[in-house]
């Protein structure tokens, strides 16, 4: 088909995102942590699976991998970052793969994101007929407003995770897989209480939630903006991080990082 690509949140758990990227035919699915809503949109939506695509190894987003396998017809692909036990998987991808969808018909360029986790890998779609914006397929390193936490990587993993992020093009649609944005804007808030771009979307974002809407997708350009993660490079953020940790010096973008995730962790 050459018509448009859709991307839908179907919600999970308490504030997981999944996506169905799909052409009104075929699915693909990203970080599919429950089987069940998966199976239940596909129905409702008469979309068949075609792929599965896993940004990390963690529960919440490679949960559901073998049900929708024993449960769907066909023979249907998993991609997953090597170093880790991902359920199913069929193929290992390491940066700089590129994946080509036959349907729906989609191009994945591989990232590796480390930092969250060691393996983390991210899925970038840019310059496709059917793909009007460039679109990053995250998982859990970068949030509307945030970032995951370390739970295995270092910062200096992170902040270079994030920089191959800053380099995207500013329209990049950022499908991050979690609903942490209001939280995330508090904390942020905190570290910038002055940006005026953090502060117009602080409003917005709770005009979306009061109305039961998705923050996400997010952009780049908007990350750029309002994230303190994405602008630990920014005199302002550098500042707080600096007043924070009560150090008269932050060398790098990575030792700001630090600071601000440490603070984040204990917001």
């Amino acid at each position: 088909m050459n018509t448009l690509l859709q991307v839908w949140p179907i919600p999970a758990f308490d504030d997981n995102y999944i996506w169905v990227i799909h052409d009104g035919e075929s699915a693909l699915v990203v970080d599919p942590g429950d089987a069940d809503p998966v199976l239940d949109y596909l129905a409702d939506s008469g979309l068949h699976l075609k792929g599965i695509v896993i940004t990390h190894h963690h529960a919440d987003h490679v949960g559901g991998i073998l049900k929708l396998l024993d449960k769907l017809e066909g023979d249907i692909p998993v991609y997953g970052p090597r170093g880790d036990n991902i359920p199913g998987r069929t193929h290992l991808v390491k940066d700089g793969d590129v994946i080509e969808i036959l349907a729906p018909r989609l191009t994945l360029k591989v990232l590796e994101v480390p930092g969250h986790t060691l393996s983390h890998i991210a899925y970038f779609a840019n310059m496709q007929a059917n793909v009007v914006e460039p679109m990053l397929f995250c998982g859990d390193t970068l949030f509307a407003s945030g970032c995951g936490r370390l739970f295995e990587g270092t910062p200096t993993q992170m902040a270079q995770s994030l920089a191959k992020f800053k380099r995207l093009p500013k329209n990049t649609l950022v499908y991050c897989t979690h609903e942490y944005t209001l939280s995330n804007i508090r904390f942020a808030l905190a570290v910038e209480p002055n940006n005026v771009n953090l502060i117009s979307w602080s409003e917005r974002a709770k005009e979306l939630r009061d109305k039961g809407l998705p923050t996400l997708p997010t952009t780049i350009g908007q990350e750029l903006q309002v994230n303190p993660f994405m602008r630990c490079d920014q005199v302002d953020v550098i500042e707080s991080a600096k007043h924070q940790s009560k150090q008269s010096s932050l060398p790098n973008d990575a030792h700001v990082l630090a600071v601000v995730r440490a603070w984040k962790d204990q917001f």
